[in-house]
């Protein structure tokens, strides 16, 4: 198993069990205990997880950003199954917000070859959109974060208000059930709430490990969303509860707007014939 495997199947174990020891990773992965203690201080050095003795634990605080090259290790077959579908519910010709982290690049790559508007306060997801033959791009304004690479402040929530957009595709970094969405930094939380109120409907794209968990920043309540995209992880405990608060939860890779999942691994299939009727709801 190469390094950056090991990286993920660890960080993967720190989020679900909260703890993991040397010697359990070891043989699950079979590499010596002196190979775990370094892939673990390299981690540490990246800031996703916190060494203690005999193994490491998860940084657990609400306030905490994991780094964007942390993040885009983790759940990576989840985000591209929920890209698919989040893709897959977007009409040529309409006019979007994609928002910013790991999920909203993967989504931003599924789209490139569609006839569509898209504004982004990422730089990220701009960079991969900007060769991209069919899609017009524009790009708020706002001061850069550096290493997560959003745009945000004043300049960024002018810009939003003095558009009308049919859609938002909104990236969490948390979803409760009483908490509603939340995100880890407030300067980015205040950015979708603008993106929220430009929109006629909103779609949130968030694979199950957010689920449950709530971060730092409020963004609003789950009645915002008009439909959550998230991946089979989810329990079936967590998705009625979700749904019981009126929040339609569809399942990347097991189901498409219309049914069982039958579509294609290309993500090819145009959002016209197949999107569903989610869009018709009220916000």
């Amino acid at each position: 198993m190469r390094p950056n495997e090991r990286h993920e199947r660890i960080l993967q174990r720190v989020s679900e069990d909260g703890r993991v020891e040397v010697d359990a990773l070891s043989a699950e992965l079979g590499v010596s205990a002196m190979t775990m203690r370094r892939d673990l201080a390299l981690l540490e050095a990246d800031g996703a997880l916190r060494r203690v003795y005999g193994g490491a634990t998860r940084i657990s605080s609400g306030s905490y950003e994991p780094p964007f090259a942390v993040r885009s290790k983790l759940q990576l077959p989840a985000k591209r199954q929920i890209a698919r579908m989040v893709a897959s519910l977007v009409d040529d010709g309409q006019a979007v917000i994609l928002d910013a982290g790991t999920t909203g690049v993967a989504i931003a790559e599924q789209l490139s070859r569609r006839q569509i508007t898209v504004c982004t306060p990422s730089l990220r997801v701009a960079a991969a959109l900007v060769s991209s033959p069919s899609v017009r791009l524009m790009v708020t304004g706002g001061m850069v974060r550096p290493g997560e690479q959003s745009l945000v402040g004043p300049e960024t929530g002018r810009m939003l208000e003095d558009y009308h957009f049919d859609l938002y595709i909104m990236t969490v970094s948390a979803a409760h059930a009483d908490q509603g969405f939340t995100e880890w930094h407030p300067d980015d939380a205040a950015v979708k709430r603008t993106a929220l109120g430009a929109s006629s409907h909103c779609i949130v794209a968030c694979d199950a490990n957010k689920i449950g968990r709530t971060a730092f920043a409020r963004i609003c309540a789950l009645s915002a969303a008009d439909l959550l995209v998230t991946d089979a992880a989810i329990t079936d405990e967590q998705r009625s509860t979700l749904e019981a608060r009126g929040l339609e939860v569809r399942i990347a890779g097991l189901e498409t707007p219309d049914g069982p999942a039958s579509r294609s691994d290309n993500g090819s299939e145009s959002a016209q014939n197949n999107g569903g009727d989610w869009s018709d709801a009220d916000n």
